[in-house]
């Protein structure tokens, strides 16, 4: 295991090294990052030139991305065009786009595998189909659409939950928004889980266990939902690193000011530093994410081995 997860570590190196290259050579070729300082009036050339001095753009772009990375390995993801460290806006987003990001974890866990599990099991009948139509219809609708739709029915109308965030996102604000962001995920953890649920519950070893007289509640538990739960556990694992760079939608909704609503600014700015510096961390969040899924299907079927 030891070596497996050393080998996997010195395989995220080149992944990362071309993933921020990728993008690094992407958001310096979307346009002209100076220009966007100025407004709608056109620079000053020497203002313009002084600035792309003070910022490095005046470098060719392979000098300026050895710069970057050179300076990401002390913990410098640049300065943003308004004067304030990238680790600064890091500070302030992050921690509420993670926090955001666990509350839809649990809902794809917790809805999406139960409700898997019950169609799974009960495959054909009237709880099958109303749990299918039910997530059709969820991956069906636009995010916004259903942002809009439940901020304000639960929120506006009916008064069950806070209709906007404050500016500390506490948990217990981010019940709503979560459900949002992970509505269309929680509908295929449903649905992925349902289909794993039933092909496996026709499965020889299910079968045996069955034969054998073990309660139905064990057969479930230990046998049928640990090996059903490999593809499921993928998916989730991936999910993480889209659910925090994909925010932009619902954090515009809410008015919560993350990830999303970070990236979205720095886009819209032309701020390359801040784009850069942001997806340059979800890229490691990606990275993580997949060895972690990776280990846990040892966890899951004792039969995969590392070595």
């Amino acid at each position: 295991m030891g070596r497996y997860v050393v080998r996997r570590l010195l395989q995220m190196i080149p992944v990362f090294v071309g993933a921020t290259l990728l993008i690094f050579l992407m958001v310096n070729v979307m346009g002209d990052p100076i220009a966007g300082l100025c407004g709608e009036r056109e620079c000053d050339p020497a203002t313009a030139a002084q600035l792309r001095k003070e910022f490095g753009l005046d470098k060719p772009v392979w000098q300026q991305y050895l710069t970057y990375m050179g300076n990401v390995f002390t913990g410098d993801f640049g300065t943003a065009f308004n004067g304030q460290p990238v680790t600064e806006l890091m500070g302030s987003a992050f921690p509420v786009t993670i926090r955001l990001t666990v509350v839809a974890i649990l809902f794809e866990i917790v809805i999406g595998i139960t409700l898997g599990v019950i169609t799974g099991l009960r495959r054909g009948r009237p709880v099958d189909t109303g749990v299918l139509l039910a997530t059709l219809v969820v991956i069906s609708v636009p995010t916004f659409v259903t942002g809009l739709l439940l901020q304000l029915l639960l929120g506006v109308e009916w008064g069950w939950v806070r209709p906007s965030v404050s500016s500390e996102a506490r948990f217990d604000e981010l019940i709503l928004p979560g459900l949002v962001l992970a509505s269309v995920s929680l509908a295929y953890v449903t649905r992925l889980t349902r289909t794993s649920i039933a092909e496996n519950r026709r499965s020889d070893y299910v079968r045996t266990a069955v034969a054998k007289g073990l309660p139905r509640r064990r057969i479930i538990t230990r046998h049928l939902l640990r090996n059903s739960l490999i593809p499921v556990v993928t998916f989730i694992g991936t999910d993480i690193g889209a659910l925090m760079g994909g925010a932009i939608v619902t954090e515009r909704i809410f008015n919560i000011h993350g990830v999303g609503y970070q990236l979205y600014q720095g886009i819209l700015r032309q701020n390359t530093q801040t784009v850069v510096g942001f997806v340059t961390v979800l890229v490691l969040v990606f990275l993580l994410a997949n060895l972690l899924v990776d280990l846990l299907y040892a966890v899951l079927d004792p039969r995969i081995r590392y070595v």
